[in-house]
């Protein structure tokens, strides 16, 4: 094993159907023949069956466990590695998949959002030497009693940055089916622009103010093991390099955070209060007040955050929801609630607007 390995992730939204995985087999196989490198191919669950899997284990059991939960999601990860495994093997390349119980990294029992604690390389070092492709079921590890450990939604991030980190790799890809980071969602901002050099911090802010781009815990991993994420999509025509994510670059941008829950608290102290202790949990709030009632505003990490809430002792009273629009800009930012989904992506277009006003001549043509 040497640090010319190359180390990628491969996201659901790369999944939408079965036949996907031959093209991303097809690609893993120019990416091994041209480079020569040996390659960890991390795989995100197949678009929607996250939700489609906690969808059916609640409607077993509305009060299922955490750990219960955290084994059934991580089965969708585990079988896109078990599928683009059989699509690596059909080209006659010697591939083989792990999936988080022989990982050989270890987390926290914060089951739905798991911490890491400890690597082992060796499995994986173990499994290169036998195969030129090893595809990683991404998200999950276990604890230190051997239960399945989920690290979150969008966390395949997480376990690739995780991987190259602890095999000596200096530069980890993405691959999703946008190119790279935007100045704004290009799905719902029509001049959304992409950023070519994006800095670790910057892209861990808009990622806890609720943009889809990179899980945060991912970027600051990133940070602390010195792993450059360069951000790619796969294309009919092959990848196509968006962003390099390294350093302090700053860009503006504008996000939106649809589904946040709102709390009632009964004090300014005690919604203050909170507000800190979620923060020691690496999540995203906004205090604010509404009527005259102390508020806080949940971005990030919600389900794990009630469930800090309802063993906190805290006295909250969720209220509802809003739409929060952040515009950041350098290293100042500035958020808006809104009550209504219509009114937040206005506001949204209109700011990001301002900031970067459409030039004559500008095309809007990076998301393939």
């Amino acid at each position: 094993m040497n640090h010319e390995d190359d180390y990628c992730q491969i996201r659901g939204s790369s999944f939408r159907d079965p036949c996907h995985y031959a093209r991303v087999a097809r690609y893993l196989a120019e990416l091994r023949a041209e480079g020569g490198s040996k390659i960890v191919a991390v795989v995100s669950a197949m678009s929607g069956m996250t939700d489609e899997l906690k969808s059916t284990v609640l409607g077993v059991n509305r009060e299922a466990t955490p750990s219960n939960l955290d084994a059934t999601l991580a089965i969708g990860e585990m079988l896109s590695a078990c599928l683009l495994e059989a699509a690596v093997s059909r080209l006659g390349i010697p591939v083989t998949s792990l999936n988080g119980y022989v990982l050989g990294i270890r987390t926290n029992s914060d089951f739905g959002r798991a911490s890491v604690e400890s690597v082992d390389p060796q499995p994986i070092r173990a499994a290169l030497q036998e195969h030129d492709i090893v595809v990683v079921a991404g998200g999950q590890a276990v604890d230190q009693s051997g239960r399945l450990t989920f690290l979150g939604r969008n966390s395949s991030d997480l376990t690739a940055v995780v991987i190259a980190a602890m095999l000596g790799g200096q530069v980890c890809e993405i691959y999703s089916d946008v190119k790279g980071v935007y100045t704004a969602d290009p799905h719902l901002v029509p001049g959304a622009r992409l950023i070519p050099k994006i800095g670790y911090g910057t892209i861990a802010q808009m990622s806890r103010q609720g943009a889809k781009v990179l899980h945060h815990r991912a970027v600051d991993y990133a940070n602390k093991h010195a792993v450059t994420i360069v951000c790619k999509a796969l294309t009919n025509n092959g990848a196509a390099t968006g962003t390099v994510i390294t350093g302090h670059e700053y860009s503006r941008s504008v996000t939106v955070a649809r589904d946040t829950a709102v709390l009632a608290v009964a004090s300014v102290a005690e919604r203050d209060a909170l507000c800190v202790f979620l923060d020691q949990h690496d999540i995203s709030s906004i205090c604010f007040e509404e009527d005259g009632r102390p508020c806080l505003c949940i971005i990030t990490d919600i389900d794990f955050a009630m469930r800090l809430v309802e063993t906190g002792g805290t006295r909250a009273v969720a209220i509802g929801s809003k739409v929060v629009v952040t515009e950041l800009n350098g290293a100042m930012s500035r958020v808006h609630l809104h009550v209504d989904y219509e009114s937040a992506m206005a506001h949204a277009q209109n700011i990001h607007e301002q900031m970067h006003p459409a030039a004559i001549g500008d095309l809007v043509i990076e998301n393939d």
